[in-house]
């Protein structure tokens, strides 16, 4: 038994020694080990797509010293699209962090260092035992009083650390938490088991906030600081896109939209597409006008090439979409507009702004955008100067659509539902015509919206 119920031990034992402890087994207590071949491996971070060279360390789950199995979370990262939780390829013990939280890590570069074991050990485990003696043998290597499982509320916790808790018959529900959010960590459970001193993990952060909040700390003066805070993930891409958006020379063309038919509309589909699941907005109806306009103007739906100074056209629309979320302003884009209908248009939009607002979108969501609309009407806004998403060519930024007099065909003073439009060009290949047409035929399909039935996807 001595390769297989090692192995289950040494998660738990090794953690212990990395830091420079000793292990006080009971009398006659031995730990018969098998031979056991140590190398040091290298784990490089793997490409993420899209051509991200570079991404910035948000945190990490694990320390040097601690005993990963592999599919373990190790840290998360940000790149100028979006979050990735970086995953364990082995089993064995952090040797070595390459690179600290806030650090730039490069694609294909170290990211940290594993001891890990050599498979040849296998051959020298024996046959598999029952769990109720490997268990046996554990309590008795370790010395260990095990307490009962008892089944209860959910606890936080990685499936390594509840199946060290599950061997151990340990309550998950009575061990101390101090990972972040009050997550259970394998030292947690180590230090409730003893084998580790209490008060050798040191609380995550989020844990000390919350033993201060509420506390009455009375008045004090006030001290002047200055903070210096580092641009990192969604904040440095914006540094980037915008430094490279900025270089194109911009021109801009702006209207006036009468939505007072599409509002009728609307509150006529609403109450239906929520019996298929989806909230319905006016943002599908304004990226199917768009892309219906696009194949009119196709030269809109394309990105510049400055070193060969030629104009990539895109047969497919993957209408980019600027939304607010925790993290900051993100641009995922939906996917071939062109082959959609409203309705799926709003479930995938829906879709999207729920991946955002949790901070889980992913590189796919950014990739081959062709053109950018932008609602700054949710937030207040009439009249905009939007910046475009380089390579791409052109945006549209929409502003918030207010009940105002307007007259109506008989000469008639009517109460109308009027929303601006701002569109900005790269004016080296779009000219101020071509706009404006462009824009035309999008408010046409808004101000007529049956007109979408003639291209009903």
């Amino acid at each position: 038994m001595a390769g297989l119920i090692h192995r289950r031990v040494s998660l738990l034992v090794q953690q212990f020694l990395a830091r420079g402890h000793k292990l006080a087994l009971q009398p006659n207590a031995q730990l018969h080990t098998s031979r056991r071949l140590e190398k040091i491996v290298s784990f490089n971070l793997s490409d993420i797509g899209e051509g991200i060279r570079e991404v910035t360390v948000k945190e990490w789950f694990i320390k040097e010293g601690d005993v990963v199995e592999q599919f373990d979370n190790l840290c998360e990262v940000q790149s100028d699209k979006a979050s990735v939780t970086i995953t364990s390829r082995y089993d064995g013990k952090i040797v070595k962090l390459h690179k600290l939280v806030d650090e730039i890590a490069l694609v294909g570069k170290p990211l940290l260092d594993f001891d890990v074991q050599d498979e040849a050990e296998e051959s020298d485990s024996s046959e598999e035992s029952s769990s109720d003696e490997e268990d046996a043998q554990i309590e008795h290597v370790l010395g260990q009083n095990a307490t009962e499982i008892i089944g209860g509320s959910k606890v936080l916790a990685t499936p390594a650390v509840r199946r060290i808790a599950m061997e151990n018959k340990v309550d998950l529900q009575k061990v101390k938490a101090s990972g972040r959010n009050g997550r259970i960590l394998k030292g947690d459970v180590l230090e409730y088991l003893n084998i580790i001193p209490v008060g050798t993990v040191k609380p995550h952060p989020t844990l000390a906030l919350q033993d201060v909040s509420g506390k009455n700390i009375g008045s004090t003066t006030p001290i002047k600081t200055e903070t210096i805070v580092p641009l990192k993930g969604v904040g440095k891409a914006m540094f980037k896109s915008m430094t490279e958006s900025l270089k194109i020379p911009h021109f801009a063309y702006s209207d006036e939209v009468d939505l007072s038919q599409l509002v009728l509309v609307r509150d006529q589909l609403k109450n239906e597409a929520l019996s298929y699941g989806v909230k319905l907005t006016y943002m599908p109806f304004f990226v199917k006008a768009a892309s219906n306009a696009l194949k009119k103007f196709p030269i809109l739906n394309s990105s510049f090439d400055e070193g060969k100074e030629c104009m990539i056209l895109k047969s497919y629309h993957n209408i980019s979409i600027a939304m607010h979320t925790p993290q900051g302003l993100v641009v995922p884009n939906v996917k071939n507009v062109e082959t959609k209908s409203i309705l799926d248009i709003a479930l995938e939009l829906n879709a999207l702004q729920e991946r955002g607002t949790k901070g889980s979108l992913n590189p796919d969501d950014f990739a081959n955008g062709t053109f950018s609309l932008s609602n700054i009407g949710v937030v207040g806004g009439t009249y905009t100067h939007p910046c475009i998403m380089a390579p791409q060519v052109a945006i549209g930024a929409v502003g918030k659509t207010k009940l105002l007099p307007r007259f109506d065909t008989k000469g008639n003073v009517i109460a109308a539902h009027i929303m601006n439009v701002s569109w900005s060009a790269d004016h080296r290949v779009i000219d101020g015509v071509t706009m404006a047409s462009f824009s035309n035929e999008w408010k046409k399909l808004l101000e007529n919206p049956h007109f979408f039935l003639l291209s009903a996807k």
